[in-house]
């Protein structure tokens, strides 16, 4: 933001050069409307968060303690509060994002309303939300800027570099969003098109999913359906050429994993020679050899080595991968996308387990020494049933007595006190750095966090304020707690942006602006 006072000796020049026609234009408050408006395109925020990406992940390459993290969010405000909130508490945004899940765009931004994780929503839903989000933080921007050139316009002295200090040093609201694209919504040109809005909203990275495009379902139901690699490649390949065309060439592609949980497949992959990529995806299929006796009307017949054999293929069509291929399959994605373009990969698991995912991503890497992902600390999974049972397994193979614990019922409130509930506890709290360490996960998420904490917080308030609690329900819920804890949202009126639009009328009209933060602004009661 030190470009504050060049663009005041710019803007003078500019109006002397117009002469007095100009002269009620204000070279400073021309500044003002600069700085609080650095980005002018969604492209220009691409460009923007594409570096800080890449600047990110060569420094987790150097120590993987700089891993990165992100909450996903379903509204502008939602994702504006979250970056406000950790500018408040630990003073800076470095290596925070913000992520777009495709599940909570189905469930709570379709105009056909609330609809299941399987890519039924509108193809421009993903971009508006991106758009969205991306207005809401340049508007946190400003809203904050705003603030301090006021206390500039009021301070004195030593006190006044200071605060002109805290503007040419700003930091801005906008961050890297990694934005789901689903499946792709169709077939690559498809892939292409949606990318294309998407980048133009803001997006620097996307995250891309080798199932099956109509038939897709949440990485975490039953169900899933995998393409061959070579239509996945072709997406991912559809997503860089949109990347390029629009000039972020440091854009970046997480390429999805579901193979773990992906038993069935559409089609039998092309292959051309043994060991090929084709062959080794049609080698993880459930097949029996061909004979006169078992070969009926419209079966499907390969040819493995020397014999000729026919997958297992269920009524609807669709073929079965052979049981306990899960995670060689999931290898094998991984290894062939960072092949192709990719730049990170997304491994959708059935629980968080440090053990699990660092045994792939070695196998990985031994073949792509780099190879990073980015998890998906999934509200899908029990967090608190998963470690305590992970703990009273470690105790057992360790040769402690758990004879006190029920592992089937370990979720139960009776444990919470238990050491093994404390240890337990621990591991949760270190997850994100253990797993950062020890299994090569660069970007830790939580694909639908305010999803919860939106219903919670609406559950609590609805509970105390229709019974017999009333407005104290509300006070002592909410406002109270917003005020005590420093909620710029309790001035909701300055949050909507009144006093910038004050700022404006003055920059507009001079003495005669008719202001809205008189003496009479109630908000003046939280002051």
């Amino acid at each position: 933001m030190s470009n504050y006072r060049a663009d005041i000796d710019s803007a003078t020049t500019l109006l002397e050069s117009e002469g007095s026609a100009w002269n009620a234009i204000n070279p400073e408050s021309v500044a003002r409307m600069r700085a609080q408006n650095q980005f002018q395109t969604g492209l220009d925020i691409a460009k923007y968060t594409a570096k800080i990406m890449r600047e990110d992940m060569a420094n987790y390459d150097a120590d993987s303690s700089q891993y990165t993290q992100s909450l996903g969010c379903w509204h502008g405000f939602i994702g504006q509060q979250k970056m406000i909130a950790i500018k408040k508490h630990l003073l800076t945004t470095k290596r925070r994002y913000l992520y777009l899940s495709g599940w909570m765009v189905a469930a709570l931004r379709s105009e056909f309303g609330p609809l299941p994780d399987q890519s039924m929503h509108e193809k421009t839903s993903v971009a508006s939300l991106i758009k969205e989000l991306y207005t809401f933080l340049r508007q946190a921007d400003a809203r904050e800027l705003g603030g301090l050139f006021r206390e500039l316009d009021n301070a004195q002295g030593a006190e006044k570099d200071a605060v002109q200090a805290k503007i040419d040093n700003f930091e801005t609201h906008v961050v890297p969003i990694i934005a789901d694209i689903d499946a792709g919504f169709g077939n690559e040109e498809a892939t292409y098109l949606m990318a294309k809005q998407m980048i133009e909203a803001g997006a620097c990275c996307i995250q891309l999913e080798n199932q099956v495009s109509d038939v897709k379902q949440c990485g975490h139901q039953d169900g899933k359906v995998t393409v061959p690699h070579i239509e996945f490649l072709a997406k991912i390949n559809a997503v860089r050429y949109a990347f390029l065309e629009l000039g972020i060439d440091d854009g970046v592609i997480v390429a999805r994993t579901d193979s773990l949980g992906a038993g069935l497949t559409q089609k039998i992959a092309v292959t051309a020679e043994p060991g090929d990529l084709g062959d080794q995806y049609n080698s993880f299929l459930e097949v029996e050899e061909v004979s006169t006796s078992n070969l009926n009307n419209g079966d499907v017949v390969f040819k493995r080595g020397d014999k000729l054999v026919k997958p297992a293929r269920l009524p609807n069509g669709l073929f079965k991968f052979r049981a306990g291929t899960g995670e060689e399959r999931c290898v094998l994605d991984c290894i062939t996308s960072l092949q192709n373009g990719a730049d990170l990969l997304w491994i959708e698991t059935e629980k968080p387990h440090v053990a699990q995912i660092g045994a792939m991503v070695n196998a990985i890497r031994e073949v792509v020494p780099n190879a990073k992902l980015v998890y998906n600390n999934s509200p899908s999974f029990n967090w608190t049933l998963n470690f305590r049972q992970q703990m009273f397994d470690a105790m057992k193979e360790a040769g402690q007595d758990v004879s006190s614990y029920n592992r089937a019922d370990l979720m139960s409130i009776d444990y919470d006190e238990t050491q093994l509930a404390i240890d337990a506890d621990e591991k949760i709290r270190t997850f994100q750095a253990d797993a950062a360490r020890e299994a090569g996960i660069f970007h830790h998420l939580i694909t639908l966090p305010t999803y919860h904490t939106a219903a919670l917080s609406t559950d609590n308030l609805a509970k105390e304020y229709f019974g017999d609690q009333g407005m104290l329900g509300y006070v002592a819920g909410v406002q109270r707690k917003e005020i005590r804890q420093g909620i710029a949202c309790v001035k909701h009126q300055n949050m909507s942006g009144s006093d910038m639009g004050d700022d404006h009328k003055e920059y507009f009209s001079g003495d005669q602006a008719l202001k809205a933060s008189g003496k009479d602004n109630t908000m003046n009661q939280f002051s």
